[in-house]
């Protein structure tokens, strides 16, 4: 919206800021972060008064019973605060802006529907699996089948660029529409299995997200694009915006939600943050990054993975004690704010092993 102030610049020549895709992103950043902080509160006591809170199922560590009780659904904190703060500063004629906001919508619906099974009418497995995987499929073809009638980049539109190597690419023909799916539905669940521990997806995403809002305003460069040998995608800068407003949301929300949790995100917000980066990787052509750049959700998900089939390979024995593996960690006996910080801490450097691959080409 108030990108759009800068059309009077003639007329008064400090609007121009407002066409500065930095300038946004900076407030966008602070809108939604200050946003979360002012309605957090109420939301919070609103959940609360509602009895909208965390049951913690028999086969959690023994050290959550003390969870039960804290209020959840609180990723409607990051929910409100990210569409508006897009919606203000982002430029709203441009299609990523919209693909985004629909991921959003579509994936936070479905969290919000799973979370309201558990906890209103108290179904503790929640929305079944297949109809939530419904959703995620439906949101990822309208993803998908845009991108493929509007190519980011006609001439890669199929295409893969290998990171850290100069000008190497994979086509995957038709295959690629099934991979860019997968992106978007396996990024949306490994976000939802990483969010386990007070403040552990919000932080870890909070990496993951700056990451791909600096890999966003290169790619949006034509100058920078060129210099640093990658895809260039016509209007990828606004992305930026986007990212920018969701860090300062998921800060926001961390206000809340660092240990000890006043408040729990839910399905809520866990399925359409990955999503929303899943979406974002294929737009602006640096899908190979994203197992980097969210390393840790990569890491989360497939120790679960590991686990079940290690499970069913040896008749009932376990690989891990506990997965996801942050819950492993926690059995060993690290007390959960440990584990939490540094697997923070190995997001961030999982986010500058990312953007090194800018100059390592």
């Amino acid at each position: 919206m108030f990108y759009y102030l800068s059309l009077f610049k003639d007329d008064l020549s400090f609007l121009n800021i407002f066409s500065y895709i930095t300038f946004r992103t900076g407030a966008a950043i602070f809108t939604s972060f200050l946003l979360t902080l002012l309605i957090g509160p109420a939301i919070v006591k609103k959940l609360r008064s509602y009895k909208i809170q965390q049951i913690e199922r028999e086969y959690g560590p023994a050290s959550h019973l003390s969870k039960s009780g804290t209020p959840t659904m609180g990723g409607i904190l990051i929910f409100i605060s990210l569409i508006v703060s897009v919606l203000l500063w982002a430029k709203l004629d441009t299609n990523y802006i919209w693909l985004l906001l629909f991921t959003t919508v579509s994936l936070g619906f479905a969290g919000v529907m799973d979370d309201y099974t558990k906890l209103i009418k108290k179904n503790p497995e929640g929305m079944k699996s297949s109809i939530k995987l419904t959703i995620q499929v439906i949101t990822a073809l309208v993803v998908v089948g845009y991108l493929g009638m509007n190519p980011p980049n006609g001439e890669f539109s199929t295409s893969l660029i290998i990171p850290y190597v100069s000008k190497m690419f994979i086509d995957l023909s038709v295959f690629y529409f099934a991979f860019a799916m997968l992106i978007i539905i396996g990024s949306s669940n490994a976000t939802n299995l990483t969010d386990g521990l007070d403040g552990l997806a919000s932080g870890c995403m909070v990496f993951t997200t700056i990451t791909y809002a600096i890999l966003a305003y290169v790619a949006g460069n034509i100058n920078f694009a060129d210099y640093l040998k990658i895809i260039y995608v016509p209007g990828a800068g606004e992305i930026t915006v986007f990212m920018g407003a969701l860090v300062g949301s998921c800060v926001g929300f961390l206000w809340f939600n660092a240990y000890p949790a006043q408040v729990f995100m839910g399905d809520t917000s866990s399925l359409f943050l990955g999503g929303v980066i899943g979406t974002a990787a294929l737009c602006i052509k640096q899908e190979l990054l994203l197992p980097i750049a969210g390393g840790l959700f990569v890491i989360e998900t497939v120790s679960v993975v590991l686990q079940m089939g290690y499970f069913k390979l040896t008749h009932g024995k376990r690989l891990f004690k506990m997965a996801p593996i942050h819950h492993h960690f926690e059995l060993l006996g690290i007390p959960e704010p440990k584990v939490i910080v540094r697997f923070w801490i190995i997001g961030g450097a999982l986010m500058l092993l990312a953007l090194a691959s800018l100059k390592i080409r």
